[in-house]
């Protein structure tokens, strides 16, 4: 357990104070955990509280022991064990590692300690029985135990203004006060249950989450998490039976709650009850788990946020433009990419401005979307400056749009994404010029100050460049090769002499000339990407006629070469006796 620094986040708690508070410890607790399969939405909340998590012990340097309730007996639990012939215990075991490997798969953190309810069944009761004690709970003759919530007074609601009617068990005739809640529910035939002074029976769930949570912490709580749709009556029942046993005033000092997932288009959450959901497997088949944080950073963790595949795709489209960016200042530090003189200075204080710009926004209730766009910002005035070289002709265009949302374009009908792609082929060709102004410390520090954030919400940005290693080149070099082969083809289509003679033979001609000039336009747009088409021809001492006929990849270079006509007054004909390897730029 560790002091909080000065500079730690002022964090709004309770809602109903609007108030901020300064946090003495760090010892966060999660929401318990629900059935499976786990979906995209459940990640949302999980993914964001791991963000600030991170950010809490990287850049606050906070001490955080966390502890995770698992609920592996419920009404839910029991239900669908029942339907699938198992024990509850067994299909919980289940629950809990499919949650586990998903967790893993979108690199959220373990906790310090999970804690299982059926292994915590005799604390509960104490829990439950020092409520009684006190005065604010009650058996009845069927065995349950309830909350006494008009004995809580004014006190009930410090997280909504208006607490609303009665929620969760219907009004039962062995209760005193329809609102109140159970603490322990009597056991039903076929159900699985523990003995306790009030008979056999089972946990309510909000007595299960405030019994864990003060078995490890005591009578205060830091941070509880979870989503907004716990806030009432889930956190609000743990608050009141916290309060009464531990006789404190505040047990909880933040309750951070994040926004649901909606359904873009539509004003629904995505849940399983409404069957519109998609599971973590499924997604992580499509995105990345980093496209996925970095979708979660652009929103608060408190606002609802809209998911869709556009969304995803944006996400996507910026992380590769980051990665695209990173990759282009180590060229240039390398001094394998050349561009104008670089407004150094500039660089230095923007990078300055935006370390303390990220600062600001994670202490101001951790406020990712400010964040998001200073790393923007920096990035593209650190782009523009390595695309900042002098107007020359057959120069490559500007690539400072890499940061602009994913678009799609019309001329090839290909996504942006792919056309980004192939602009990242290292840059080889582009050596810089030696004695030529250079200022590769800015570029370095700014490539620092980059990994380093990302690395700290759970981000790698080593994985978002798109030629990041064998993998990644040899797939994006397949990509190219094969839109190479298919011109190749149909050019070769296009050429060949029809058989048809006279006004047939030249309607056909005439009819193939737009392939021949979309073939041509496919070459002038991917020149304008940095991959060049080139006919080629290889000739050989002592294999008088042979020719290679091959393509490779060289740097920026699409070098494609292809037979030449049997012309022997051509400059490349194959009578040529040397070993050489000529370029034929006129066939």
């Amino acid at each position: 357990m560790g002091a909080f620094p000065a500079s730690a986040p002022p964090l709004p708690f309770p809602t109903a104070h609007r108030k901020a508070l300064v946090l003495r410890k760090l010892q966060p607790a999660a929401s318990p955990l629900a059935v499976g399969p786990y979906s995209v939405s459940s990640a949302n909340s999980y993914v964001r509280f791991d963000i600030i998590r991170r950010i809490l012990t990287k850049v606050f340097g906070c001490n955080i022991v966390m502890v995770m309730g698992i609920t592996d007996v419920d009404d839910k639990i029991i239900k669908r064990a029942n339907e699938m012939n198992i024990s509850p215990a067994s299909l919980a075991s289940l629950y809990e590692e499919d949650f586990k490997q998903d967790m893993a798969a979108l690199k959220v953190l373990p906790p310090t300690v999970y804690l299982r309810v059926t292994e915590n069944i005799p604390q509960i009761i104490s829990f439950i029985e020092g409520i009684i004690a006190r005065g604010h709970a009650y058996s009845t003759a069927k065995g349950n135990v309830y909350f006494d919530l008009k004995s809580r007074g004014d006190k009930y609601g410090k997280l909504v203004s208006v607490v609303p009617g009665p929620v969760g068990e219907a009004a039962d005739s062995d209760k005193r006060h329809a609102s109140d809640f159970a603490l322990w529910k009597a056991a039903k035939p076929q159900e699985v249950f523990w003995a306790s002074p009030w008979g056999p029976g089972r946990p309510g769930w909000h007595i299960e989450c405030s019994a864990i949570a003060s078995m490890v912490f005591g009578s205060q709580l830091d941070i509880h998490s979870g989503g907004i749709d716990l806030a009432f009556p889930h956190h609000e029942n743990e608050i009141a039976q916290c309060e009464v046993f531990h006789q404190c005033e505040q047990w909880g000092n933040y309750f951070l709650h994040s926004g649901h997932l909606h359904v873009k288009g539509k004003e629904e959450k995505m849940s399983k009850s409404l069957k519109n959901y998609i599971t973590i497997k499924d997604f992580l088949k499509t995105f990345s788990p980093d496209v996925f944080r970095f979708f979660c950073l652009r929103s608060s963790y408190r606002s609802a946020i809209d998911y869709s595949d556009s969304a995803m795709l944006q996400a996507q489209q910026l992380l590769l433009g980051l990665g695209s960016f990173l990759e282009d200042a180590r060229a240039y530090m390398k001094g394998q990419l050349a561009c104008g003189s670089v407004r150094e200075a500039m660089l230095w204080e923007r990078l300055s401005s935006t370390k303390r710009a990220v600062k600001a926004a994670l202490a101001d209730d951790f406020d990712t979307p400010r964040v998001v766009d200073a790393i923007l910002g920096l990035a593209h005035h650190g782009n523009g400056q390595l695309r900042a070289s002098p107007k020359k002709p057959g120069e490559r265009p500007d690539r400072s749009d890499l940061l602009k949302p994913l678009s799609f374009d019309i001329e090839f009908g290909l996504p942006t994404a792919i056309k980004t792609a192939f602009k990242e082929l290292p840059r080889h060709d582009l050596l810089q010029e030696p004695g030529g102004p250079r200022s590769p410390a800015v570029f370095g520090a700014i490539i620092s100050y980059f990994e380093q954030f990302f690395e700290t919400v759970g981000i790698s940005l080593a994985n978002q460049q798109c030629v990041s290693g064998d993998g990644s080149e040899a797939t994006l070099h397949g990509v190219v090769d094969e839109l190479v082969r298919f011109r190749q083809k149909v050019r070769q289509f296009v050429l060949a002499m029809p058989e048809a003679t006279g006004d047939a033979r030249r309607q056909q001609l005439l009819e193939r000339q737009p392939l021949l000039e979309a073939c041509d336009t496919l070459r002038r747009g991917l020149t304008a990407h940095g991959i060049n088409i080139k006919k080629q021809y290889n000739i050989h001492v002592g294999t008088a006629g042979s020719k290679d006929k091959k393509t490779k990849i060289s740097g920026l270079r699409m070098e494609h070469s292809h037979e030449p006509a049997h012309d022997k007054t051509h400059p490349c004909s194959s009578q040529s006796r040397l070993y050489v390897k000529a370029s034929c730029r006129g066939c």
